[in-house]
């Protein structure tokens, strides 16, 4: 549906004067025009309402001016449910509280918009939770849930949400609010009264074609309206995708937690052979019956190392059985009951939380790391048959995959008879959506004649709406179009969903991805050279828009303002769209600036991000392009150049630190761009390198201590303690002898043809050291990372480029491969760690929490980001934001630790924050090994005994 300049003048003037706030700025339709899906629609507004009162007007306004209307929670969507043209309504800014919780009734009374971990949250102090947890519930919406039907893997315990609500708050289409629930007065609302009459004459049909087994989620539910079963309104609404009615409120049932879990790992041949063992689990009712295929293990551990996947019994494929009980003993028996109904070929029983926690983090996280092996699509991802055919169906649709030269790796929640896959359509080839088309035809009929359904929670959507006459008889369907005419009779509820659907290889959004490959500065090597396919990476899944405290970074921008410019998913709509080229036009258009203006450049998102985003490397290039050829803002000279600055400072630092600190340094602040309040670090009275001066290398191994600007102008403490640990360990420490630079502040800049001269240089210097077997250790996390990862995307993964690479060390890496070295004990010491975003996202935090911990360290970590992040947080008109990024963890973390408790920070940009805003002193992790005195080199015998630890904690997981 196309809708003129002139109705959306109007529609956004109407909206205004009833209060609403909407935007319809080309970026905000961008970041709104597709959800998790492979759909694209873009919106004529998108409207936040702050109460109910705002959404009455909104729906009021639309059904004057003709105008659709798509309510959205996060946006997790994944089969198109929640886009659409005219007005999309987001719930999730500010209609998302938590209102009631009846511990007694175990009821809680939401908003749309809470999000599920955080009714989670409310509801635990009472030994509560809501039942149904979908892989996204860090993120998804309760009026999302509601909208799909949402499962997850507990829903074979706990219920779908159709088992789980009580009543809704409805407005439907006609503008007529109702209060739905079971046994619903029908005379006291038109539409419940018409309803009745729609499903009294059709009760036939109903009874033998809907229900027929738990997952049978696609069209409408019809079968909760029968009068069996006490024509339960509120079930029946539940999975009908926003089609005939808007949520404004919902009371939901709560179930109380088990005591105790265990887990069940039994392992098959294949994933065909899991399937097949399934009925015989179900009897003895537990809580999850997951199947999870060793290719998503395997892309895990290849991602993330093996320390990532714990030990797991033999075989090609995984049934993860989770029993509960009121004791640790009890659920461990039911957990060995299903071991020895299983079948398997090997099994484990798992009753420690964090062991299990881990292996269903395998589950969660490995099927989008998938994607990032092999680009794969939703589309035919959530498919379900009865549980008694499901390893007949999975060969056949193994086969079908075959047939039509497409793969996916199947996993899912096999207890209910749903496989969820990600298949790598060809979407961007010539012919591509045919292939789509004709898989998803075929991929019906298949689970059509195996009496299964489209979909087995995500909803039909536009991925799937197209296809049900394949499904269900002509009196079934008119049976769903007889219910959307009773509450929805101008079809302006999310209009082409379910009923009078669009086609399935319509809207799709990656046929309409342009290439964008000339001229660009990154190599894009992992997409083919291509920024388009680079930015097209983003699913839309939403992980950067989760918010609670948790050990990832992305996104940190988002946690401070909530709003969905500011995630990773809504930068990459942006960027999608000045790719498309059809509403964003080009690299200095004012809505790429708007976009990437809070983008941290943590890189965060490369690691958290399932499928790869690297928004810190988009927005570098983004601003390369932008600024090419034209004057750049004055940070950029004065930050982004803050090596040549640095060096100038050394001559007379005493002197340059006097000038700033008076009148002089606020008027430098006011020309260097950077914000008033922000505290300009002093420069060190003697260099680092100054120190080092004169040093001859004792004996030892050799390694070569790369200097970064932040050590040796601004902490020569933090390198003089490093020369001193690693000498203590058996180094030999030598530095460049020329002064070089990573290029970091020119990269985070965008000066990228600067920034590839001067990595150039360094890589160059660095290179014969390497070649002669000698390690670089790095210091600053993110010159380290550098080196790690920007390196080849800037010159190119040559073998130069590769080997220093390879042979660069964080300061923990390098201690780590000592083999008669242990740290100084660190017993009794509290460490509250802020690892630095680049590391975690890099290099990874795992070693320098190893070396902590076997010191005897009690270490505890901060997830996010400290909000300085080089740059971004000195900068005018960043300030505020710095300072609410740095108030999501840091901040609290060390308000919460005590006086005594050591705060690592081996990031400059996350001490000086920590100084700045706490006033509190950072630490590096070399001076915290050197201040806790002289590590001991191990003997022999100790050698072998670390080494059988290490080799028995590997292979416990």
């Amino acid at each position: 549906m196309n809708i003129s300049s002139t109705i959306g003048d109007a529609l956004a003037g109407a909206l205004r004067r009833a209060g609403v706030e909407v935007d319809v700025s080309a970026r905000r339709r961008a970041e709104y025009s597709t959800d998790a899906s492979l759909y694209r629609v873009v919106p004529t507004a998108v409207a936040f309402p702050r109460g109910v009162d705002d959404v009455l007007a909104t729906l009021e306004v639309c059904r004057s001016l003709g105008v659709p209307l798509t309510a959205r929670g996060a946006g997790t969507s994944i089969a198109g449910n929640a886009v659409g043209p005219g007005v999309v309504l987001d719930f999730s800014r500010r209609l998302d509280r938590v209102h009631e919780i009846d511990p007694a009734a175990r009821t809680a009374v939401v908003d749309p918009g809470v999000v599920l971990d955080d009714l989670q949250r409310a509801a635990a102090p009472h030994g509560l939770r809501f039942g149904p947890d979908p892989s996204t519930h860090s993120r998804c919406t309760i009026g999302g849930m509601i909208g799909n039907n949402a499962c997850g893997s507990r829903a074979l315990g706990y219920g779908r949400t159709a088992d789980n609500v009580v009543e809704l708050d409805l407005l439907t289409g006609t503008g007529e609010r109702i209060t739905a629930r079971k046994g619903a007065d029908t005379g006291a609302s038109p539409t419940l009264a018409a309803l009745h009459e729609v499903v009294g004459r059709r009760l036939s049909v109903i009874r033998t074609e809907l229900g027929r087994f738990g997952r049978q989620v696609s069209g409408y539910s019809l079968e909760h309206l029968l009068p069996e079963r006490g024509f339960d309104v509120a079930a029946a609404l539940v999975g009908t995708e926003g089609t005939l009615g808007v949520l404004l409120g919902a009371t939901v049932r709560l179930v109380p937690a088990p005591a105790a879990t265990a887990l069940a790992v039994l392992g098959y041949p294949d994933m065909a052979a899991a399937a097949d063992a399934v009925p015989a689990l179900l009897p003895d009712a537990p809580i999850a019956v997951e199947g999870l295929d060793a290719r998503i293990v395997d892309v895990v551990r290849g991602m993330r190392g093996s320390a990532a996947v714990p030990a797991l019994p033999r075989g090609g494929g995984w049934l993860f059985v989770e029993v509960g009980g009121d004791s640790t003993a009890e659920a461990g028996a039911k957990a060995a009951r299903a071991v020895a109904a299983a079948g398997a070929l090997d099994a484990r029983v798992v009753t420690d939380p964090a062991q299990a926690a881990a292996l269903w983090r395998i589950r969660e996280d490995g099927a989008g790391l998938a994607t990032r092996a092999h680009p794969a699509h939703a589309g035919w991802e959530d498919a379900a048959v009865p549980p008694e055919r499901l390893g007949a169906y999975l060969r056949e649709f193994e086969a079908l995959l075959t047939g039509h030269g497409l793969r996916g790796i199947p996993y899912g929640h096999f207890g209910d008879g749903c496989v969820h896959i990600r298949i790598d359509f060809p979407l961007e080839r010539p012919g591509g959506p045919a292939v789509f088309r004709g898989f998803l035809e075929d991929a019906a009929d298949l689970v059509a004649r195996h009496g299964g359904s489209m979909s087995g929670e995500h909803g039909d959507g536009r991925a799937r709406g197209e296809l049900l006459p394949r499904m269900y008889s002509p009196a079934a369907l008119e049976a769903f179009a007889a219910v959307k005419t009773v509450f929805d009779p101008d079809d302006l509820l999310n209009p082409g969903v379910i009923v009078r659907p669009r086609p399935v290889d319509a809207d799709l959004r990656l046929p309409a991805a342009r290439p964008v490959r000339a001229g660009l500065a990154f190599s894009y090597h992992g997409d083919q050279g291509d920024f388009g396919r680079a930015v097209h990476r983003c699913t839309g899944v939403g992980k950067c828009r989760a918010t609670a405290p948790s050990d990832t970074v992305m996104c940190p921008s988002y946690r401070a303002t909530r709003d969905e410019k500011d995630s990773t998913r809504g930068r990459a709509r942006v960027l999608q769209e000045m790719a498309n080229g059809s509403l964003v036009h080009g690299w200095r258009s004012e809505e790429v600036r708007e976009a990437l203006d809070l983008c941290l450049g943590c890189k965060g998102c490369s690691s958290d991000c399932p499928s790869g985003v690297d928004m810190a490397t988009y927005k570098a290039e983004a601003l390369h392009q932008r600024y090419r050829g034209r004057l750049r803002p004055a940070s950029h000279y004065s930050l982004g150049r803050l090596p040549q600055w640095a060096r100038l400072a050394s001559w007379a630092p005493g002197l340059v630190n006097g000038a700033m600190a008076g009148p002089l340094g606020r008027a430098a602040k006011r020309l260097a761009g950077v914000d008033h309040r922000r505290e300009l670090p002093a420069f060190a009275p003697r260099t680092f390198r100054q120190w080092f001066a004169g040093r001859r290398p004792g004996p030892g191994t050799p390694v070569l201590l790369w200097v970064d600007t932040f050590t040796d102008h601004f902490t020569p403490q933090v390198g003089i303690a490093a020369v001193r640990v690693l000498e203590d360990a058996g180094f030999s420490v030598r530095i460049p002898e020329r002064k070089l630079c990573c290029g970091l502040t020119w990269i985070s800049t965008g000066q990228l043809d600067t920034a590839r001269r001067v990595l150039r240089r360094s890589v160059a210097a660095l290179a014969p050291h390497v070649a002669a077997g000698t390690p670089v250790v790095g210091l600053e996390p993110s010159c380290t990372a550098v080196f790690r990862g920007d390196a080849a995307e800037l010159l190119g993964p040559s073998g130069a480029v590769a080997s220093v690479a390879g042979a660069t060390r964080t300061l923990a890496e390098l201690l780590d491969g000592v083999a008669d070295w242990q740290p100084p004990s660190l017993t009794g010491t509290e460490v509250v760690a802020q690892p630095h975003c680049h590391h975690h996202a890099v290099m990874g935090w795992s070693a320098d929490r190893a070396l902590l911990e076997r010191a005897g360290a009690e270490v505890r970590t901060v997830g996010g980001c400290c909000g300085l992040a080089g740059n971004f947080g000195a900068e005018r008109g960043h300030y505020d934001t710095s300072v609410a990024v740095a108030e999501t963890a840091l901040l609290p973390a060390v308000r919460e630790s005590g006086t005594d408790a050591v705060l690592l920070t081996d990031g400059f940009s996350c001490r000086t924050q920590l100084a700045q805003l706490a006033r509190r002193d950072g630490v590096h992790l070399a001076e915290l090994l050197a201040r806790a005195g002289g590590s001991t080199r191990m003997s022999r015998t100790d050698r072998k005994d670390r080494k059988d630890r290490k080799d028995r904690t590997e292979a416990e997981g």
